[in-house]
């Protein structure tokens, strides 16, 4: 084992690999020594936006000159490393057992929606004309977004529809906490916006989840001045915005930041269910910018976290339990879930959790599931132990 990476092999044949190392060569032949004894179809690659997309994409072309890698920048890694904010993870599918077609949403406006729709619709025929097997039994998407397009909603809403019974997971791109320059890479080279969709065959059976860690308060918050086309709400019950969401919380606007927006998720119902529509920053003029979509008259609900160790031990051994042994879990974590296992003191314990199932992805800006676009959330696939490859 190289000293600056560490791999996990799964017995499906996925490779996972992690390097903490802060230089993207030494970074990217640590990795490159764990994965040299094998050929891989598909390399999928979080990093961190401290590395340099340029720099990445050449080191990568020189490690696996005969191998596609494609991915996107993170807010956090997590990985046999554990959760880490600087690093590299690289997913590596075998040459068999999976087939893997991706291919590039170019843009997220109307015409980016609409290609999303064909782009869907064209990897799904081609994965369906050379599988034996119906697509529900052992095909999923995957799909990673540029988490500054405030698009996500429109992109999901389109592929999903286009997939139909093909479930659909992923996660939106980030920058750390700097909220500037996302980067999404397809087969070795550079995509400017948009997005990039997997459509996957395995033979190894999996499940697709998602898990939360909140509950709501009988608090309503309600949109009453906002910008929807950027995400940003300027009054909540005819209030600024940061006032009133700040007071709804018991602390002064001043005292809000990253660490409140995750201990205080903003939540709304939807057919019965909450899903999180969580805060991004506060504005130097009051307003609040959020990570999903929002519109005048929508009604928040004040949520308080329950306790995210016992939640989503909870989800992964349900999952333990239906696969009948978890192999690995490929999972897309909000970066508020980081945040707020930081700030209750908890990290290690959840670290210890994904070791334990092997969870590998990266912390994001917002998480797909299916037709939603959510936050705060853990969503992913598990993989079961393999079956005989026909």
């Amino acid at each position: 084992m190289s000293s600056s990476a560490k791999s996990r092999r799964a017995a499906c044949g996925i490779r996972v690999v992690a390097s903490a190392q802060p230089s993207t060569r030494e970074a990217i032949s640590a990795s490159a020594a764990e994965l040299r004894d094998e050929t891989y179809q598909h390399i999928i690659a979080f990093f961190s936006s401290e590395h340099d997309v340029d720099v990445l994409i050449a080191e990568l072309n020189e490690a696996f000159p005969d191998t596609p890698v494609s991915g996107c920048s993170t807010s956090g890694e997590v990985g046999p490393l554990g959760m880490t904010q600087g690093g590299i993870v690289l997913i590596a599918f075998p040459e068999s057992g999976f087939r893997v077609l991706s291919e590039v949403i170019p843009g997220t406006d109307q015409a980016g929606v609409e290609r999303a729709s064909e782009v869907a619709r064209r990897l799904k025929t081609q994965i369906i004309l050379g599988s034996a097997r119906t697509a529900r039994d052992n095909v999923f998407a995957l799909i990673l977004i540029d988490g500054l397009s405030n698009a996500e909603e429109a992109l999901i809403a389109a592929v999903h529809w286009s997939l139909d019974d093909i479930e659909l997971i992923g996660g939106s791109a980030g920058d750390g906490l700097a909220f500037q320059r996302t980067a999404l890479i397809h087969r070795n080279r550079p995509v400017r916006g948009g997005a990039i969709l997997f459509v996957i065959e395995s033979h190894t059976p999996f499940a697709v989840f998602k898990t939360q860690n909140f509950e709501p308060t009988p608090i309503k918050l309600v949109v009453t001045a906002a910008d929807a086309e950027n995400r940003i709400v300027h009054e909540l019950n005819a209030e600024p915005a940061a006032r009133e969401y700040a007071a709804a919380i018991g602390l002064l606007p001043n005292d809000l930041g990253p660490f409140s927006f995750a201990s205080y998720p903003l939540v709304v119902k939807v057919g019965g269910d909450y899903y999180c529509r969580s805060i991004r920053s506060m504005n130097p003029d009051g307003s609040l910018s959020f990570f999903c979509a929002i519109d005048e008259g929508l009604v928040f609900t004040v949520a308080r976290p329950r306790d995210m160790i016992r939640s989503t031990q909870d989800t992964l051994e349900d999952l333990d339990r239906r696969l009948g042994g978890m192999d690995l879990v490929l999972g897309f974590d909000c970066i508020l879930r980081r945040l707020d296992s930081e700030s209750r003191q908890v990290r290690h314990q959840v670290e210890a959790l994904y070791k334990r199932y092997g969870v590998a992805g990266f912390h994001t800006y917002g998480e797909q599931f299916n037709a939603m676009h959510l936050n705060q959330t853990l969503t992913g696939i598990a993989f079961g132990k393999p079956e005989t490859i026909l």
